[in-house]
């Protein structure tokens, strides 16, 4: 079964029916007061027909006396010229100003363009100092590759002649043990020659006195 549906101009009037009798109107309340409907519905409708007659209804007014008319054109055009005046002199401050701040504004950013060109000059001065001197460190780099290289011949020259000389000392010594082998071989031979020597003198001196022994017989 359909749930009942209420009119609008029902729930309109139940709505005013509590206004009159000085109750708050919810949804509820007019739910209470039609007997039935949702509440949220119910109160939708009031509110809407409450923004419809909500309209501000123009009031006619009443006209000013001449007297006060005239007194308040007067006024009137006082008040706009001076707003005009005012506004001149606002907007010529305003300009001024502005006037003010653009030649600061100049004068700064000259000042800062010059600074920078200053800056500007001193690192270029320093990055030639730099590059001069870095020049010349690569100068006495290679100055000094140079005389490495030099160095290094050198050493190299007298590695190979010292190579040479322990070549030749060991030749040396290997040598003169040769000559200590051969003067001990002849030290031992001179021994033998000097008995031998000694042999035969003795041989001699015992001849000698042999042949005197048989002179000596003869006669």
């Amino acid at each position: 079964m359909r749930p009942v549906e209420f009119t609008p101009e029902a729930i309109i009037q139940a709505g005013k029916d509590l206004q009159t009798g000085g109750r708050n109107i919810t949804g509820f309340a007019l739910r209470q007061k039609v007997g039935g409907g949702n509440p949220s519905r119910l109160k939708q409708v009031w509110d809407e027909h409450l923004a419809s007659q909500s309209v501000t209804r123009a009031e006619p007014v009443a006209e000013l006396p001449v007297e006060v008319a005239e007194e308040v054109a007067t006024v009137t055009k006082a008040l706009t010229e001076r707003l005009a005046a005012l506004a001149v002199e606002l907007n010529d401050k305003a300009v001024k100003a502005a006037e003010r701040r653009v030649h600061e504004v100049v004068r700064s950013a000259g000042e800062q363009r010059e600074q920078a060109e200053r800056e500007l000059a001193d690192a270029s001065q320093t990055v030639d100092d730099l590059e001069t001197k870095l020049d010349e460190a690569r100068a006495q780099g290679e100055a000094l590759e140079g005389k490495l290289a030099e160095v290094q011949e050198v050493s190299q020259a007298q590695a190979v002649e010292l190579a040479q000389l322990r070549e030749r000392l060991t030749a040396t010594e290997a040598e003169r043990g040769r000559y200590q082998v051969e003067a001990e071989r002849l030290r031992v031979d001179h021994d033998d020659v000097a008995k031998l020597r000694g042999q035969v003198e003795a041989m001699q001196a015992h001849a000698t006195s042999l042949m005197e022994a048989l002179a000596k017989r003869q006669a």
